[in-house]
């Protein structure tokens, strides 16, 4: 635990992860691991838990072709219990940044958004969808974070805080002529209209 938490040692616990292997260990063994990690006190520090998220999941995520196994699915639920804010910056973010369009990965992404994130982190997820031009894939992710923001939200003004809610709202205006066709993209302007009748003019 002290290796693990020690701000000074995080090139011995890039060695030690390389010395594991944890990127291509076996699905089952990395679900006990998270488990492990979890019960770890004190807690890893932001950036021990950066470098796990990307020595354990990021590798996987990436290179997912088919739906990611229970194992899979139950590790990256166990790590983002604790440590989703280093997960999304470090996961979420290559995911996002992908070019390709990447269908195993964005469903993932949204799974996630929407039954595993803190409402802080998935804010965080939209966040970072708004700092690149919108695509098909970002436009399915926005529509995870809306639906889940809503489940969590005590009434519908709370849902976004003003400052993220007015950035999307001028980034689907900006990008309004690229979706002309888009079935995704009225679907989401629908449901803001539906959501912030009184904010969207």
């Amino acid at each position: 635990p002290s290796l693990m938490s020690h701000p000074l040692c995080h090139p011995q616990l890039e060695g030690l992860c390389s010395f594991l292997q944890l990127s291509v260990c076996p699905e089952p063994f990395l679900g006990r691991f998270c488990r492990w990690l979890l019960a770890l006190t004190p807690d890893l520090s932001y950036t021990s838990a950066a470098i796990l998220a990307e020595q354990l999941f990021l590798r996987r995520v990436l290179s997912l072709t088919q739906p990611p196994s229970r194992h899979l699915m139950a590790a990256l639920a166990s790590f983002c219990s604790k440590y989703s804010q280093p997960f999304c910056r470090v996961v979420v973010a290559a995911v996002l940044q992908e070019p390709r369009e990447g269908a195993e990965q964005t469903k993932l992404v949204c799974e996630l958004v929407e039954d595993c994130l803190e409402p802080h982190c998935v804010q965080l997820v939209l966040s970072q969808v708004l700092e690149m031009p919108l695509s098909e894939k970002l436009l399915r992710v926005v529509q995870a974070v809306l639906g889940q923001q809503v489940r969590e939200a005590p009434c519908p003004q709370e849902v976004l805080p003003p400052e993220l809610l007015d950035l999307l709202v001028l980034t689907l205006c900006r990008q309004a002529s690229a979706f002309a066709t888009s079935l995704d993209y009225a679907k989401l302007v629908t449901a803001m209209l539906t959501m912030y009748q009184s904010q969207v003019s």
